[in-house]
């Protein structure tokens, strides 16, 4: 039976068209929608930055990572400071002495004192010894003692931190806050066991013989030295094998002009003298500013002790011959800045 010819023609185009026909892929080359181009050349251009970006290295165990800027050394270290008082991550030693107290706390008003309002030269500050022990010893004056704390300041900072281990007087420790704050900003009893211990620890000490005769004397005694006592801190500074440094202090002598004495009210207080000012009493707390005068601090050469035998110190003779070279050392340099000096106020 044949086939009807239109089928025929039907097939004969099927397989000519089948033989020419192509798979066209819907995503080929210049079809491509727009939002994968777009999606595509972003993904390209992220893949760049990451290559060109800089590498940040993370802190590895063990490392702290930087402070912030924003805050200063001195707000770190308050912030410091604080922490520690808080957690009682803090030292003092067997005489009371808080380091970290001092610095923080007692140092910055004294240093301003020092800086701000008697502008206080040294000089001989190469005489002061890096490390180990040694006894400066220096005239005493000013009516309030003002220049042993200047005196510390000036040590401290011209040494690097190192302190001054003042021995202070019975009264200084009787009385309310100010023994304590002797305490803790390093002093101690001037006594020769402590003189000496300290010393052989490698401690700066500081002592003044003449105590309160020093302090307390007239206006018109100034720059004298009154006695030095027995000399009981050239024992200390013999038994202990350290140099003995001289310090002259000018300036001290006029903040205070002591013109008179209510004896009656210093035995009230247990005073060893009620100062009688041209400002104080008459100007209440007013006449208690010291005036600003100009101060000059003078370290002399050492005294050296380590030559002698260790039984030398028994000689009375020996002793007396030290504690007179020290006090005239201090003398003559004090007599010597007085004719240098121009004016009290301006140096």
């Amino acid at each position: 039976m044949s086939r009807p010819h239109d089928l025929d023609d039907f097939e004969s185009e099927a397989e000519t068209v089948g033989a020419e026909a192509q798979v066209i892929p819907l995503h080929g080359p210049g079809r491509e929608k727009p939002e994968a181009v777009e999606a595509e050349r972003d993904l390209r251009e992220q893949e760049a930055a990451r290559v060109d970006a800089p590498v940040v290295a993370f802190p590895r165990a063990g490392q702290e990572a930087s402070a912030p800027e924003v805050l200063s050394d001195v707000a770190r270290s308050a912030l410091g400071f604080i922490r520690d008082r808080l957690t009682g991550d803090y030292t003092v030693d067997e005489f009371g002495f808080d380091a970290e107290l001092t610095d923080a706390v007692f140092l910055p008003p004294l240093r301003a004192l020092y800086k701000k309002w008697f502008r206080v030269d040294t000089y001989g500050v190469e005489n002061l010894p890096a490390s180990g022990g040694a006894l400066l010893v220096s005239n005493h004056s000013g009516t309030v003692p003002l220049d042993s704390l200047m005196t510390a300041v000036a040590v401290h900072d011209e040494t690097g931190g190192r302190h001054l281990r003042g021995l202070g007087a019975d009264l200084v420790f009787q009385v309310p806050l100010v023994g304590s704050f002797a305490r803790k900003s390093g002093q101690t009893l001037a006594c020769h066991a402590d003189a000496e211990r300290l010393l052989r620890k490698g401690e700066l000490v500081g002592v003044w013989p003449e105590g309160f005769k020093g302090v307390g004397k007239p206006f018109s005694s100034r720059y004298k030295l009154q006695r030095f006592g027995r000399g009981g801190f050239v024992s200390a500074a013999l038994r202990a094998g350290v140099p003995i440094i001289p310090v002259s202090v000018i300036g001290a002598e006029e903040i205070y002009p002591k013109v008179g004495d209510i004896k009656v009210l210093a035995r009230m207080l247990g005073l060893p003298y009620f100062p009688v000012t041209p400002f104080f009493p008459h100007f209440g707390l007013l006449g208690a500013i010291p005036l600003p005068t100009k101060w000059s601090i003078e370290f002399g050469e050492p005294i050296r002790t380590d030559e002698f035998e260790p039984e030398a110190v028994e000689d009375p003779m020996l002793v007396f011959q030290l504690t007179d070279q020290v006090r005239e050392s201090i003398q003559q340099t004090l007599y010597r800045r007085l004719s240098q000096r121009k004016s009290v106020f301006r140096g």
